[in-house]
């Protein structure tokens, strides 16, 4: 079957962090973290739909203003997720540029500043210079992103700063017999989406569902029962979870933290900046270790475990990285005790 996300890391182990996953069958992405995003191509980040900050540091931020150039004259809506004191962030960068000549432009970004237990959301529009619009606050307790196919969820992880970690679940997989498909005599389309996003809305088993083809130039159309299609077509499967952590202590708060974010992930990024050699470092810095990261892939049970965010001093070593948090994760090697 195939998968619903697509996810792959914009810069290689020890480039900026930054995941970008493409939505499949919704045509649209979503990214976590904006560092440098030079090598991610203009018309993928024109899909983002919503963009998830675990932090501002430079290396996780400076990625916005690439963002900014790209949609600031598209016809296009933009929500932005961040820690606290990511509103007054995203004013500041605004800040360094002039918008005396934006009138007409329609491109809108939302930000949203999460707390541990609200959420604070402002707009802010091209057309009217990015000025802030108050758009209210409402209670957090852990998801940030909720549609029918997919929820996004976070915690709040300790850098010295509030850090989020974050996880993106699909609520259930839905494939097409392609079998039944064939003798059903239709071909692929559209239709099969709202098919699925007729499912995925708990729509009634009598709803409409129609399949539009065009045959011999000429547009045709059948209706079908939602339960007809559903039986005959469609396989439901639990759906996928990826996770993504950056930049925190190897506390056992935080390792808690992870552990229930990323319970049973299908594939769990993690930074690991420092070799467990290095850990006095790793400890000061308030990052992990290489072993640390295999660690809370198993606390945490995921089914695979991908590590990036090396620091620079092991240029050339990255093999040494990978190899300590595959050793722990596979149980080679003891895990480490979180203080």
């Amino acid at each position: 079957m195939k998968s619903a996300f697509l996810p792959r890391l914009v810069n290689g182990p020890f480039g900026d962090p930054g995941l970008h996953v493409g939505l499949r069958w919704q045509g649209t992405a979503i990214q976590f973290d904006l560092g440098k995003l030079d090598r991610l191509p203009a018309a993928d980040i024109l899909k983002i739909t919503h963009a998830f900050v675990s932090h501002t540091h430079l290396d996780h931020f400076i990625g916005f203003d690439r963002v900014l150039r790209l949609f600031l004259a598209r016809d296009a809506t933009l929500d932005l997720f961040g820690p606290p004191g990511i509103i007054r962030n995203v004013l500041g960068k605004l800040s360094g540029y002039t918008w005396n000549l934006v009138e007409g432009y329609p491109f809108v970004l939302n930000v949203h500043e999460v707390h541990f237990d609200k959420i604070t959301s402002v707009r802010l529009r091209a057309s009217a210079a990015f000025a802030l619009e108050e758009m209210g606050t409402r209670p957090f307790s852990g998801v940030l992103l909720d549609t029918p196919a997919f929820s996004v969820r976070t915690v709040h992880l300790d850098h010295k700063i509030p850090c989020m970690a974050f996880a993106l679940v699909e609520k259930t997989h839905l494939n097409v017999r392609k079998d039944a498909l064939e003798r059903l005599g239709i071909p692929a389309g559209p239709w099969l989406n709202a098919l699925k996003d007729a499912i995925r809305t708990g729509q009634p088993n009598d709803a409409t569902v129609t399949a539009r083809w065009v045959a011999d130039g000429a547009e045709r159309r059948h209706e079908f029962r939602l339960a007809e299609l559903r039986e005959r077509l469609v396989v439901e499967t639990p759906g996928q979870r990826l996770a993504y952590v950056v930049d925190t202590l190897f506390s056992a708060d935080n390792a808690r933290r992870i552990a229930e974010l990323a319970h049973d992930a299908d594939l769990f990024f993690c930074e690991s900046l420092f070799l467990d050699a290095d850990r006095d470092q790793a400890l000061k810095r308030h990052h992990l270790t290489a072993r640390q990261a295999g660690t809370l892939a198993r606390m945490a049970n995921v089914k695979r475990l991908e590590v990036f965010h090396f620091s620079p001093r092991y240029d050339g070593m990255a093999d040494q990285l990978y190899a300590e948090a595959a050793a722990t994760f596979a149980g080679e090697l003891a895990p480490d005790e979180p203080a």
